[in-house]
């Protein structure tokens, strides 16, 4: 096997970078990175030195470094590893978890650095796998993402959620920005600007959206166009000119989301309606 070593930084997020490794008789001498950094061994053995203690990550294991936490690294048992780490600025990771939790720069740090998390390990490679993919997510997708893995931590650390919220009039600036999103379908949105439409800070809006609707900013855009894409095909429209109008990337891209919600694909939708 040749030993690969992959980098990519985020198309939004500033600092955000995925890494993808393929070794075998390579070792990582001690260091340590300024940001977050979390993955999964994806196949073989990863072994490593830290916090006073030796790990062996098996494939599966969520990894799971804090800023500044010192290690090494390399493969176990003498076989072939691969693995996927993202590099998350702490600034971006605490921000997201405020705005869902009661978080300390302390409780954010986890206490153990190798552990099985099927929830944490699918988070990891969906925005470790979407970042590498050509035709790059947007913002609001990443920050979703994003979002799930802030929630993860909180519920693996010593934080807690954020259970209660004062409204007001809240609502109606909540409103102001699912408005917003209404006029807005035709085109790839950015959380800032949604949140700049209920003039909210960013991380206030998300937590707000959130506990006043149920899902996040990203899940309400995409259920709303899914819903809107039905409209559409009810009326015999074509899917791949309706995957353009609402900003889907590609007709697959589309078919994905559709099935996700409806089981079937839109095509198929339209020929069981026989449309």
């Amino acid at each position: 096997m040749q030993e690969q070593f992959r980098y990519q930084k985020s198309a939004h997020a500033k600092g955000l970078c995925s890494f993808s490794a393929k070794i075998k008789d390579f070792s990582y001498g001690k260091h340590a990175h300024e940001e977050f950094s979390i993955g999964v061994t994806c196949r073989g053995r990863q072994d490593f030195f830290s916090n006073g203690a030796f790990h062996k990550s098996q494939a599966g294991n969520v990894i799971f470094f804090n800023p500044e936490q010192v290690h090494d690294g390399h493969a176990g048992g003498g076989k072939d590893m691969e693995y996927e780490m993202l590099y998350i600025p702490e600034s971006t990771i605490m921000s997201l978890m405020q705005s869902i939790g009661n978080v300390s720069k302390d409780q954010s740090r986890l206490k153990v650095s190798s552990f099985h998390d099927a929830i944490l390990q699918k988070q990891i490679m969906s925005i470790a796998h979407s970042m590498n993919l050509k035709q790059p997510l947007s913002s609001l997708e990443e920050e979703h993402l994003l979002l799930g893995i802030a929630h993860s931590i909180v519920r693996l650390g010593d934080g807690s959620f954020i259970d209660k919220v004062a409204y007001g009039r809240t609502d109606k600036l909540l409103e102001q920005a699912k408005e917003f999103i209404h006029f807005n379908l035709n085109r790839k949105l950015d959380i800032e600007e949604i949140s700049s439409a209920a003039n909210m800070s960013k991380y206030h809006f998300i937590r707000l959206f959130n506990k006043q609707f149920g899902m996040t900013p990203h899940q309400y855009v995409l259920s709303y166009k899914i819903n809107r894409v039905k409209r559409e095909v009810e009326l015999g429209n074509s899917a791949a000119d309706i995957a353009f109008k609402y900003g889907f990337s590609d007709l697959s891209h589309l078919n994905r989301n559709f099935k996700n919600t409806f089981g079937i694909t839109p095509i198929q939708y339209q020929k069981q309606l026989s449309l």
